[in-house]
């Protein structure tokens, strides 16, 4: 397999010319492909695509991200997902179809500071994002530590097919979930949350730079984490 070709562009940059597929933060002129982020281009046989060095996070249907239960009413919760907006989680996707407030209180089921892990289900920037906890995985998060790095950064932290993230769960024993909010929790023993979050943060200084999962396992093979 070809191996990806990766350069630091700025917007309106040439990135490459040719029949490539754009991924993400490209547009496409003739046979012209140009950055419309400041960011990291990558070029492969999948396409092309700039992973941006910064930015806020804009929510996406079937985003899955990490949110902290911040306020409630009768009938929702409302959750701050890392972003300029609030989301919302509805009492009836929680409860069910039946749900009513005379019977059943939200605070049973999620209380302030709550951390939990959802998907979008709903976002049209004319409202508030509309989350669900519908799904294998999904709903309260019980223990971990948490972590934020820019959202811009998330695709590099999880790696080609996932292998960056592997690589730092395998050298730490520790469990990564993810969000694509750019939150994420790390659970394992406290020597290996500390190395975890060491990686992760050397993940979004070095964003940019060519060779980083080599960089990352040249990191962790210095230490040794004991197992919990």
């Amino acid at each position: 397999m070809p191996e990806i070709e990766r350069k630091y562009v700025t917007p309106g940059e040439l990135i490459a010319e040719g029949s490539y597929k754009p991924i993400s933060n490209v547009i496409r002129i003739k046979d012209k492909f140009y950055a419309t982020k400041v960011g990291l281009a990558e070029i492969s046989h999948e396409g092309i695509r700039v992973i941006p060095l910064s930015g806020p996070y804009i929510p996406r249907v079937d985003d899955l991200v990490i949110g902290k239960i911040v306020d409630y009413s009768a009938f929702s919760w409302e959750v701050d997902i890392n972003s300029c907006f609030f989301a919302y989680l509805s009492a009836q996707n929680v409860f069910g179809k039946d749900f009513s407030p005379d019977r059943e209180s939200l605070l049973k089921k999620f209380a302030i500071g709550d951390l939990i892990y959802a998907k979008v289900s709903a976002y049209d920037r004319t409202r508030n994002p509309i989350l669900s906890v519908s799904g294998p995985g999904l709903g309260r998060i019980p223990k971990g530590e948490v972590v934020k790095i820019s959202p811009a950064k998330v695709p590099r932290l999880i790696g080609k097919k996932g292998s960056m993230i592997k690589t730092i769960e395998s050298a730490t024993n520790c469990k990564l979930i993810i969000g694509q909010n750019g939150v994420i929790l790390i659970m394992g023993p406290p020597d290996g949350v500390l190395l975890a979050t060491q990686a992760i943060r050397m993940v979004e200084s070095e964003a940019h730079t060519a060779g980083l999962t080599k960089n990352i396992q040249n990191f962790l093979s210095k230490y040794k984490v004991i197992e919990s």
